[in-house]
């Protein structure tokens, strides 16, 4: 029974990420649909205002305030890279490069979170954390090589992905402080908010676009706003407070192997063998990264009882 109590703590923040991952797959190939009838500044404002609904009448309902002052320069700048100028490249690169391709280039970012979480965060990167990164991204590679083979990637589409990739490590790195002073819901929710005032000069686009879209298009927006963005980021931030940035980083590179899956299954992209083995190879490179955080679960188990939360807590995820 203690054991079951003890690892209830580690359940839930290893949930937490596997939603994470899963949603943020399916942005991919949603984005890849939108993106026919949206432009990238519309569909990045009409996914942001859809996203911040959500979490904004969760944290009225729970009676949550203003985050304290100590985590609004984490909020600004996430808000500004990752919620605001990511979410605008990644839709502009997507138009240019297959989903398989966009998931590749994008998933650098986990190797821009560790060498920043290590330089700026005094994150730790133990030899099987690096090991299961290499692993994974042998196997992005692989992806993003077989899936494009084509000719349907261009040079601006994956220097697109490239910047957001950028956007999304400094977002992830400036996020972790402020979640050690405010709660996830705050984060998300603040970190949409600042994403949408920065894509507010699309807005004409937005409304010309929405009056022409068909509605399988404007769905995807929301559905994009709601759950790739208001739950999974919620999740996520939910996840990143209780381990470090560099262990949620490489949690995903499970995306591109779920984003082959799924590009086969709605967009009809049906991938090679090469593609396949990309894929698992990422899953295997994330099975690897994670080993290590169970056996130091199991060493530190006595050290993860609830209750308030710590600086930076345990490695969990």
């Amino acid at each position: 029974m203690m054991n079951v109590s003890r690892s209830r703590p580690h359940l839930l923040p290893t949930a937490a990420a596997a939603t994470t991952v899963v949603l943020w797959a399916s942005a991919f190939v949603s984005i890849r649909s939108a993106g026919a009838a949206y432009s990238p500044g519309a569909l990045a404002l009409g996914r942001l205002l859809s996203g911040c609904l959500v979490p904004g009448v969760l944290m009225v309902v729970r009676g949550e305030g203003l985050p304290p002052r100590t985590a609004w320069r984490g909020i600004l700048i996430s808000g500004l890279l990752w919620f605001g100028f990511y979410s605008v490249v990644l839709n502009w690169g997507e138009q240019q490069v297959d989903a398989g391709t966009a998931a590749l280039v994008v998933n650098i970012g986990p190797i821009l979170i560790a060498l920043l979480g290590a330089r700026l965060l005094g994150d730790p990167m133990p030899p099987r954390l690096l090991a299961g990164m290499a692993v994974s991204f042998a196997g992005a590679v692989t992806v993003g090589l077989s899936m494009s083979g084509g000719g349907g990637s261009s040079v601006l589409g994956v220097v697109l992905c490239l910047l957001a990739a950028v956007g999304y490590a400094g977002g992830v790195v400036a996020q972790k402080p402020a979640l050690g002073r405010a709660s996830a819901l705050q984060v998300t929710t603040f970190g949409c908010l600042v994403g949408a005032v920065v894509c507010l000069p699309f807005t004409g686009q937005l409304v010309g676009e929405a009056a022409d879209a068909p509605v399988s298009a404007t769905l995807n927006m929301v559905y994009l706003g709601v759950f790739p963005l208001a739950l999974a980021f919620t999740t996520w931030a939910y996840a990143l407070a209780r381990t470090t940035a560099s262990r949620m980083g490489a949690t995903t590179y499970a995306v591109p192997a779920l984003v082959v899956l799924m590009s086969w299954l709605v967009l009809g992209e049906v991938p090679g063998p090469l593609t396949l083995a990309g894929g698992a190879l990422c899953l295997a490179g994330v099975a690897v990264s994670r080993s290590q955080s169970r056996a130091r679960s199991r060493a530190v188990a006595p050290e993860t009882a609830p209750g308030p939360r710590p600086e930076r807590a345990p490695d969990s995820v």
